[in-house]
């Protein structure tokens, strides 16, 4: 911004000359949007030289950080940011796709490889590959801010490719621990952070629909891929199943690398190291612990809907390929729908809206209709679509916390915590069941109350920013 300009309001008040005026126009125009982001459009003016600049407006919350930036501009659409989204979606489709699989791998490892296991023991191969992937973010996020996306992607898919084909050959629990659950999760961790990250440099007034564009691609993976390997299980053995699901994410890797790209600078002073004294800001701490809540029970249902449905007595390929078909088709729609949304209501109402779903799903449609098919059905569409929001709508909440440029840190940052819910939330899943006789009902309950807390904390970190109005856009 030019030194003699400053940034006051009423709006109405213009400058004397045509240059100012021109340069005045423009940057009211520039901060239309980021007065849809917290600041009223009316507070905002471009005053000539001389002017005393009043104090700014409160800011409710207790970051340090700079919530609007002035000096930023956004594609907000072109070839090149939308070649991002589709790189992105690319590197996604490859390791949230993996992700949204864990049910059916899980369940074909308890009956096979590991039948000598109970599944609270099962179910930590798979909690750990969740906690990891999100986990590396807290170095693979700063690591972004700073030298950008290409080795983090091309490592990301020679680990990834590699920890599969290491899978194919597991017999033993601690093959998958260290084939699965640490070099595959260390793949998708450095596919998935990147690919996210990068969205947020190329759009800010879309970046709702354009992060839920490129999310769509871990739900089309959960579709595809255990539709896959059902197939594939009845045809080969589990080496050949899954060393062919690797040769398809190459195909997918290659584009993600050659299309994800940063677009602004790194921040003054950045380091590839993680903060963690960010979380003593109140919002962005309560936000982490929403996020932190979510996750943990999300992942519960993600893993065991699959046995959870054999239970019931429903048929096989129902259970492990069908079933997850719909949750994540579910997933696909939550992730385009709410993040549009999000453009319009705001985030953080679209985060809560989804969330205030998710309790309703499992207390008003899983709990008491699971037992029959068509319930189990409703509610895997129902969960999967208001789930979806979390990878699309959660990072442009964090967003709006931080300046863009730091936004890869704030995110690993609060997605290190998140996985510690990852990473505990499948085996406690498995425990109860195992302490309930097999029973899911523990499962249920403890699924809708982790959720219910994570619309409480998330409306606390809305109100302690913009106020505690439930209507405010923010």
């Amino acid at each position: 911004m030019d030194e003699k300009k400053g940034v006051i309001g009423p709006a109405s008040h213009q400058s004397s000359t045509q240059d100012h005026g021109e340069s005045s126009g423009q940057h009211e125009k520039n901060f239309t949007d980021i007065g849809e982001e917290g600041v009223a459009p009316s507070q905002l003016l471009t005053v000539s030289e001389g002017a005393p600049p009043p104090p700014p407006p409160e800011d409710k919350s207790d970051s340090g950080a700079e919530n609007f930036i002035k000096d930023e501009t956004y594609p907000e659409g072109g070839l090149e940011a939308w070649l991002v989204v589709f790189g992105a979606w690319c590197g996604l489709f490859a390791s949230l796709g993996l992700l949204n699989t864990i049910a059916t791998l899980q369940t074909y490892v308890a009956e096979h490889q590991l039948s000598d296991y109970n599944e609270g023991a099962i179910g930590w191969i798979f909690s750990i590959f969740t906690a990891v992937t999100f986990s590396c973010g807290v170095y693979i996020g700063p690591m972004f801010d700073v030298w950008g996306p290409r080795w983090l992607l091309a490592s990301g898919a020679l680990l990834l490719t590699a920890g599969i084909m290491a899978t194919s050959v597991c017999t033993q629990y601690w093959h998958f621990i260290l084939s699965f659950s640490i070099l595959t999760g260390v793949g998708a961790a450095l596919l998935f952070t990147p690919s996210v990250a990068a969205i947020g440099h190329f759009f800010f007034r879309r970046r709702g629909f354009a992060s839920g564009l490129g999310s769509t691609a871990g739900g089309i993976g959960g579709i595809t891929f255990p539709l896959i390997l059902t197939k594939l299980f009845s045809r080969f053995d589990w080496g050949w199943s899954l060393r062919i699901v690797g040769f398809m994410n190459i195909f997918f890797l290659v584009l993600a690398n050659l299309l994800v790209k940063k677009r602004l600078p790194a921040p003054k002073n950045a380091s590839p190291h993680p903060d963690f004294r960010i979380l003593k800001d109140k919002t962005f701490g309560l936000f982490t612990l929403s996020v932190f809540m979510l996750e943990f029970g999300l992942f519960i249902p993600v893993a065991y809907i699959s046995s959870y449905g054999i239970a019931q007595g429903f048929p096989r390929d129902f259970s492990t390929g069908t079933l997850l078909a719909i949750f994540n088709t579910g997933s696909v729609f939550g992730r385009i729908i709410p993040g549009y949304l999000a453009d319009k209501i705001g985030p953080f109402n679209g985060n809560m809206s989804t969330l205030c779903l998710s309790v309703f799903a499992c207390f008003a449609v899983w709990l008491p209709f699971g037992h029959t098919m068509a319930g189990l059905s409703v509610f895997a569409f129902l969960f999967g679509f208001a789930t979806g929001n979390n990878i699309s709508v959660t990072p442009v909440c964090i967003g709006r916390l931080c300046r863009t440029q730091e936004y890869g840190r704030y995110y690993a940052t609060a997605y290190v915590v998140a996985a510690v819910g990852c990473l505990i939330g499948i085996p406690i899943g498995g425990s109860i069941v195992a302490a309930s006789g097999g029973e899911y009902w523990g499962v249920i309950l403890t699924t809708g109350l982790s959720q219910a807390v994570a619309l409480v904390c998330c409306y606390c970190a809305k109100g302690l920013k913009v106020g505690w109005n439930p209507l405010t856009k923010f």
